[in-house]
């Protein structure tokens, strides 16, 4: 393509917008079917995001892309990559490290110590509930390995789920910029992690003893019911809820705790909480909190 014509297209695209009734007709949608507000501020955002998905499917401004989305009155496979485009992806390994800390120090000792309980003679159990690109899991993988250095016979399992499919293919394949190990001890680096060479040169990716203890699948949680094989005895759901109204975060947290085994232990982000929610649980600490 000319470069002439390259500069009009870009400057179309840049010039294309939704509609009010575009964006409010994509915000309910976002809203009903991931839990996720999307007020008017964020309408430059989700219009930059969609263009890609106007290029990939070779349609001619955002207009026609709603028209295609809801064509007919009804959703179909393209609702999947609308959700891809939209969410949020920040994280980091070691992500607010008094957790991982707390988990080790206190969580798991206690757990074991009730070993003797019908039902906790099996491997820990533990699900990140918004795994996005595998970080957390990872992390949480790394530091339970490094626990079982020390203890005899311990075992562990972790489900990793998130509602974006891209970042659950990323998560999966686990290759990761190196600057994004920088928050990992050198320690675990050295045991945990292998170095690029070549054309990946520049990048980490996790050993295969430690994704090979990290199941990894999509799940929404709006739906009614989670298809996961709990009761887990551990919880993370952090940083997810910030973008929920307090119905859907009580919604949303309930139906975690139905999951949750009695006893057992839900972290959420530092910067959540769920003070005033009829939840069957009492805090602990910073952002954890025990089922009672």
């Amino acid at each position: 393509m000319p470069l002439q014509d390259k500069m009009a297209r870009v400057l179309y695209e840049d010039g294309d917008r939704l509609t009010h009734h575009n964006f409010q007709q994509l915000a309910t949608f976002i809203e009903e079917t991931a839990g996720i507000r999307m007020p008017p501020v964020k309408k430059t955002m989700v219009e930059g995001r969609l263009r890609r998905r106007v290029r990939s499917l070779g349609l001619n401004s955002l207009e026609d892309y709603c028209a295609y989305l809801f064509r007919d009155g009804w959703i179909h496979d393209e609702a999947v990559h609308l959700i891809d485009a939209i969410t949020t992806n920040k994280t980091d390994f070691f992500r607010e490290p008094e957790h991982f800390h707390l988990l080790i120090d206190q969580i798991v000792p206690e757990l074991l110590s009730r070993r003797d309980r019908p039902g906790l003679d099996k491997p820990l159990k533990v699900w990140s509930a918004a795994s996005s690109i595998g970080a957390e899991p990872y992390t949480l993988a790394m530091v339970l390995d490094d626990f079982g250095r020390l203890k005899t016979g311990f075992r562990f399992s972790i489900l990793a789920t998130d509602i974006c499919t891209e970042v659950l293919v990323q998560a999966r394949h686990a290759v990761y910029p190196a600057d994004m190990a920088a928050p990992i001890p050198l320690e675990f680096q050295r045991r945990y992690l292998m170095r690029g060479r070549g054309s990946l040169q520049g990048s980490v990716r996790v050993r295969p003893e430690i994704r090979q203890t990290v199941a990894f699948g999509r799940l929404n949680l709006m739906d009614e019911d989670y298809p996961v094989n709990g009761p887990y005895d551990v919880i993370f759901c952090r940083n997810i809820l910030i973008y929920f109204d307090k119905a859907t975060q009580e919604a949303v947290l309930r139906r975690l705790c139905r999951h949750l085994r009695p006893e057992g232990y839900l972290f959420v982000g530092h910067s959540e909480t769920v003070t005033g929610l009829d939840l069957p649980l009492r805090a602990l600490g910073s952002a954890v909190y025990r089922k009672k």
